[in-house]
């Protein structure tokens, strides 16, 4: 059934594009060359048009393809604050796609639909903790993706500011394999969480940055004020 959707996406394709998305994302799969705000537009219109049944069994009919850009266009069909009437079948999907992972674009996109269903149900975090005990690196990096809402809270309620101590704990037990990839979405779920409560980020750096890599710290710390130097007064003489 997918054969239509896919002819649109690819009388988007632009040819010259293909060897430099290629050589960007590393990763040999077939790539169309089109642009991710005309994959916007065409699963904005196939969102509209298709029920959530339909929708789900094309999302992974695109995926089975392993083009890129079909890829992006199931994780996009899936990506929607509120899915009716019913979205357990659609986060079954989402869970599927997660072994498949081999890079950060399509990783990102797909972890983008999957932070839509685990705020419309935050008991599935007990799922995604199990996703950080993988030998699957990308994984492992999910689990961080995926719990990004969790950073963003201005006046979390206090089952919010358990869930972030949870996922900051996951963060924690993945830092002694100073792994590049890994390091970065620490760093960037301690940077993101730093703009929203500054004071648990920076604790967060001060018992772990033996762990973290330089640049970890500097990107975790990015918007954090500078720490300042205490100065001991001399008792006079």
């Amino acid at each position: 059934m997918h054969e239509p959707y896919l002819a649109q996406l690819s009388a988007l394709a632009d040819p010259a594009r293909v060897e430099q998305m290629h050589a960007y994302h590393k990763i040999d799969r077939p790539y169309l060359g089109v642009t991710n705000p005309d994959i916007n537009d065409l699963t904005k219109t196939w969102r509209a048009e298709l029920d959530l049944t339909v929708r789900i069994t094309l999302a992974d009919a695109l995926w089975q393809t392993d083009i890129f850009e079909a890829r992006v266009a199931a994780a996009k069909l899936l990506t929607q604050a509120r899915l009716r009437p019913d979205d357990e079948a659609a986060w079954q999907m989402l869970q599927s796609w997660v072994p498949d992972f081999d890079s950060w674009a399509i990783a990102d996109h797909v972890c983008m639909a999957i932070q839509k269903r685990l705020i419309a149900d935050p008991s599935r975090l007990d799922t995604v903790e199990n996703w950080t005990t993988s030998d699957h690196l990308w994984t492992k990096r999910a689990a961080l993706v995926a719990t990004l809402p969790w950073t963003k809270q201005n006046n979390p309620k206090p089952e919010e500011l358990a869930a972030r101590d949870r996922i900051l704990g996951w963060a924690a037990g993945y830092l002694p394999v100073k792994n590049g990839i890994m390091q970065k979405a620490i760093a960037w779920w301690v940077r993101d969480l730093s703009r929203h409560d500054p004071a648990r980020a920076q604790l967060f750096i001060d018992e772990n940055s033996h762990h973290m890599k330089p640049y970890a710290i500097k990107e975790a710390s990015r918007h954090l004020p500078p720490v300042s130097e205490t100065t001991e007064t001399q008792p006079e003489a």
